[in-house]
């Protein structure tokens, strides 16, 4: 209980945010005639998460270009919870949907805090927690989407392998295997932590007392969870890829087509991994003409910016689970060959890259940095709603 005690400032301002974001999302809604809840709960991606819910696995869409769109793309942990929602309750898959990823975004929440809090501070942590809640997609943390689960498993399975709880850190990393394909960032943050861990064996090191309430405050030495016995390191390694490796093995058996029968299913959607090339002659298209050249330098701007916070975040020491995870969550969002308009929804869960940012407004006076999150949150708030109602997913 006191863990939760110390993070209730964060939690109530992020669910300040959230409720901004949804009074926002209805009134914008409501002057486009559309149904605010119909667009968080059946709309896009919630429709195939609450459609394997209702109906398992095995539909798919053929599109008239000869596309095979298979609800298999959809790792099924959301599902089940939604199908376990509607079971136990009088609510719908979609509903229950929308309830779970609610609990999820303040698990996640509470998780980006508890990494932050550990590693530079309280205050920096409460920052990390309302940054990530006022990125502009930040709505998505509030639909029926698998982003929030996601990312509350991951943050909780990088606070875990921090604190040396390697068993738990095997299985949360296990379950973030079966809600997203990018679960092996979470995976290979479990794996590379352990590793270099059995390598450094026990030392000791400076980290944030736990009590201060700024990063510069309360330093002290504490033994690391590299001292700890090697069999819950070994264990942990094994459970953490096992949601992942079973999920794609049985779509792979599914579908006939073996190990890689996963990737056949994605490439069905036209995504796939191309080391970015598609995504920068998307880029490059933007500038045949004036208006879309001004998009087309805002999307290098935002690259670049990325880049600068991946680069911060090595040379501000993260540790590295944190580098890892965020690296490999980056890379397959902005190397992806398709559906380049959900890149930004799918950096999300990469909240490392915000810790640089936080740390900033942990140094800045309360009154600043209340002001500076305040008019980002509002912003967020109108943008949130103008993207939800617009003309295609998020």
């Amino acid at each position: 209980m006191g863990a939760l005690r110390r993070a209730v400032p964060a939690l109530l301002g992020y669910a300040g945010v959230r409720v901004l974001g949804l009074v926002a999302l209805a009134l914008g809604s409501a002057a486009h005639d559309k149904s605010a809840y119909t667009l968080l709960t059946a709309r896009w991606d919630s429709l195939w998460y609450t459609r394997v819910a209702d109906l398992g696995y095995g539909w798919e869409v053929r599109l008239p270009n000869g596309d095979v769109h298979s609800n298999l793309a959809f790792f099924p942990l959301l599902p089940w919870l939604e199908r376990l929602g509607s079971a136990v309750t009088p609510l719908s898959s979609a509903d229950a949907g929308l309830r779970v990823s609610t609990l999820a975004s303040l698990a996640a929440a509470w998780g980006i805090f508890a990494v932050a809090d550990h590693v530079y501070g309280r205050r920096a942590g409460v920052c990390a927690v309302l940054v990530w809640a006022v990125l502009p997609v930040g709505i998505v943390q509030s639909m029926a989407y698998s982003e929030s689960l996601f990312t509350a498993l991951a943050a909780w399975s990088l606070y875990a392998v921090l604190t040396g709880r390697w068993l738990t850190a095997g299985l949360l990393a296990s379950l973030a295997g079966l809600t997203r394909p990018v679960g092996i960032a979470v995976v290979a943050a479990v794996w590379a932590a352990a590793s270099a861990s059995l390598v450094r064996g026990t030392r000791t090191r400076a980290v944030p007392d736990r009590g201060a309430d700024t990063p510069c405050e309360g330093k002290r030495s504490v033994p690391q969870p590299d001292g700890a016995p090697v069999w819950p390191r070994a264990l942990g390694m094994l459970l953490a890829p096992l949601g992942a490796a079973g999920y794609v093995l049985w779509v792979g058996h599914r579908t006939g087509k073996g190990p890689l029968g996963y990737l056949d299913v994605q490439a069905g959607w036209r995504n796939g991994f191309d080391g970015g090339y598609a995504f920068a002659r998307f880029v490059g298209d933007k500038f045949t003409s004036f208006p879309s050249a001004l998009a087309g330098v805002g999307l290098i701007v935002g690259v670049a910016l990325i880049v600068w916070l991946y680069v911060t975040c090595v040379r501000q020491g993260q540790p590295l689970p944190l580098l890892v995870y965020a690296g490999i969550v980056t890379a397959l969002a902005l190397c992806a060959s398709s559906y380049f308009g959900s890149k930004p929804r799918l950096l999300m869960p990469a909240f490392p890259l915000l810790l640089p940012l936080a740390l900033a407004l942990s140094r800045l006076r309360t009154s600043r940095s209340a002001l500076v999150l305040g008019a980002t949150a509002v912003a967020s708030a109108v943008y949130g709603a103008f993207w939800l109602n617009g003309s295609g997913p998020p």
